[in-house]
């Protein structure tokens, strides 16, 4: 694998892990002050804004060095509606179900449950036809118990919750093998771009319907938006998309799913929080079944060499 494929596949998710990961704290500050609808309506359209800026420098250096613009291919434009809508639609159910779900789930669960994707995205990608190796199965499997460790801290009983949290699993998973499929088609920052306008306009039909959002409250959680909306929206989703062109979905999940991992080494950084041995046991499930998965399937190797 070249230097700048290894980066791009490997890297960047797991900086964008790392982005969500520490994010949580912005989060839960601004959902004292706004609803899930309005918060994510604001965070996405500060993300849109951004990326469009992006897309806009990204344009005029193009024009400048004479390099091809993306949207010169035909039906160019139509992928990226069409991405946009299908990747948005997927994330925008994700995050508000999520949402709702944290309402009456303990986070450490809500996490555990929402970062199930890596399950989902494997499974769904055999309809796909996109098999995974039982090296990469075995991640999962090692993945599944880190985060039972690092999430779980008593015995887990089903809440009403959970159905919520068990569907946004199931919408990120979508999610991210909409991107595998459209990410192959079009630039990554213009379709992250066109997926968070999607967010905003959904979520806020949402907000409309449902909530009521005050100026005051805007104005009070505007740091922690800016947070969410340019680093966890803006800059890791688009992270997550570049690192897909090309990649297996299942084990960029894996490496997104790092994000539990770097959430609680915050926790414990940050805020004083105590580790205990079973999260550091967590810690080291995550990392080998990260590890594990990067490590080449060899009955492929075999086969390309038989080939050869």
């Amino acid at each position: 694998m070249e230097k700048s494929s290894f980066i791009r596949q490997n890297i960047l998710p797991v900086l964008a892990a790392f982005i969500w990961g520490t994010a949580f704290v912005a989060q839960s500050v601004g959902a004292d002050y706004l609803e899930p609808f309005s918060f994510t309506t604001a965070r996405s359209l500060i993300a849109f804004f951004f990326l469009l800026g992006l897309c806009a420098i990204l344009y005029w250096r193009r024009e400048k060095t004479g390099a091809p613009q993306p949207g010169a291919r035909p039906g160019y434009r139509r992928d990226l509606l069409l991405g946009g809508l299908c990747c948005g639609t997927a994330l925008m159910l994700g995050t508000n179900l999520q949402q709702k779900g944290i309402e009456t789930t303990a986070s450490g669960k809500a996490g555990f449950i929402t970062a199930l994707y890596i399950v989902i995205v494997p499974i769904l990608g055999l309809f796909l036809k996109k098999k995974a190796s039982r090296g990469v199965w075995v991640s999962v499997a090692l993945a599944v118990a880190g985060l039972y460790c690092l999430c779980i801290k008593e015995g887990f009983s089903v809440e009403p919750g959970d159905v919520y949290l068990f569907l946004c699993s199931l919408c990120f998973a979508v999610q991210i093998l909409s991107i595998d499929h459209f990410a192959q088609k079009v630039d990554g920052v213009e379709l992250s771009c066109a997926q968070f306008l999607m967010v905003a306009l959904e979520s806020a039909v949402g907000m409309l319907a449902a909530e009521q959002p005050t100026l005051e409250g805007l104005r009070l959680c505007m740091g922690p938006l800016l947070y969410v909306g340019i680093l966890s929206s803006g800059v890791a989703y688009t992270l997550q998309i570049v690192a897909q062109r090309g990649s297996n979905p299942t084990v960029v999940s894996l490496l997104l799913s790092l994000e539990s991992v770097f959430a609680t080494l915050a926790g414990a950084l940050l805020l004083g929080d105590r580790m205990s041995g079973r999260e550091y046991l967590g810690c080291v499930l995550m990392l080998a079944a990260v590890v594990l998965a990067q490590l080449p399937d060899r009955r492929r190797a075999d086969a390309e060499r038989a080939e050869a």
